[in-house]
């Protein structure tokens, strides 16, 4: 038999635990916030210790308290998803995927065509989740870029962010170096400083700085490009489409890999469910399919033909 003490108290604690205070998680047990007091209290009487430290104003973990938190949120996470799971009307699967803008529009949208074909019962909703976002309580999954660790979280890379500029073809022409880059032409994101400092100083021109004008998403830097406003810092996967069909081009070979990788995200008890797992096994492969190299010839076909129309003939070193 399982010794499960006093379920109230565990549920008092978790949201507490989460929330910071007994009045936060008063509101979401609907409860008061002496109630929640008691009952974290009695727990920690029947299980002879301490899980908080009493300060004014706030309450503070103790080591023993972490353990058992960081142990109880998981498994309230998973008894909810399989509640909702077994409760939702069997016709209704929902896939909640928490992603930002950009990799939303420039990625994920133009090729989820494909899984809906794959999977047309399951009911795919895309909602914010960029970098700084926390990972949202009804998830099914998440897409981040960074260097893997989310505590709490399974992390497995899609996608290398390597970094290269691009430009409208008709700007290509006049990009037959490095050093042939323009300050006041090398569009900017605003949370990607170091972008082009880091591609600069690989190509050699470590003095030239970007000074043109800057966005508050790698979208509207890349339509910028499209535009022929500037060059853009492109990174994978955004590129890959616009290459492909030759609204931009790479006028120089170089890439330089950004020091972070896109991560399909995920808490461990989803690896179960059927909805995520099909899902999984379909932006794995999508990430790992040969199209990669497919979009490499289709890029040096266009690069021939912006060559040919423009009468640009690239250096060796460019190459």
């Amino acid at each position: 038999m399982r010794r499960l003490l006093f379920l109230n108290g565990i549920k008092a604690f978790e949201a507490a635990a989460r929330s910071g205070s007994f009045a936060a998680a008063g509101q979401e047990l609907n409860v008061s916030a002496a109630a929640v007091s008691r009952m974290v209290h009695l727990l920690e009487e029947r299980l002879g210790v301490a899980l908080f430290e009493r300060k004014a104003n706030r309450l503070v973990l103790t080591a023993t308290g972490r353990v058992y938190q960081s142990g109880l949120t998981p498994i309230f996470d998973a008894l909810a998803s399989l509640t909702a799971q077994v409760t939702a009307p069997s016709s209704r699967r929902v896939l909640t995927i928490g992603v930002g803008p950009t990799f939303a529009m420039r990625w994920l949208i133009p090729h989820l065509s494909d899984f809906r074909k794959a999977h047309p019962d399951i009911e795919v909703r895309i909602t914010a989740g960029g970098v700084l976002a926390p990972f949202g309580d009804d998830w099914s999954c998440g897409i981040k870029l960074g260097d893997g660790n989310w505590p709490g979280l399974v992390a497995e890379p899609l996608f290398a962010a390597d970094l290269v500029p691009v430009c409208a073809p008709r700007l290509a022409a006049g990009l037959k170096r490095p050093s042939d880059l323009k300050g006041p032409s090398l569009l900017r994101v605003a949370h990607a400083g170091e972008d082009w400092p880091l591609w600069l100083k690989a190509a050699g021109v470590p003095r030239l700085s970007a000074r043109g004008p800057e966005f508050e998403y790698y979208g509207q830097a890349l339509q910028a490009a499209v535009d022929g406003l500037g060059v853009a810092m492109g990174i994978r996967p955004y590129i890959d489409d616009d290459l492909a069909a030759g609204r931009l081009v790479a006028p120089f070979a170089l890439t330089v890999p950004k020091g972070m990788r896109w991560y399909l995200v995920y808490r461990s008890f989803q690896a179960g469910q059927r909805d995520f797992a099909a899902f999984h096994r379909w932006i794995m492969h999508a990430a790992t399919a040969p199209a990669a190299q497919a979009i490499a010839s289709r890029k040096k076909a266009w690069q021939k033909r912006v060559d040919s129309v423009n009468g640009f003939t690239s250096h060796p070193e460019d190459s």
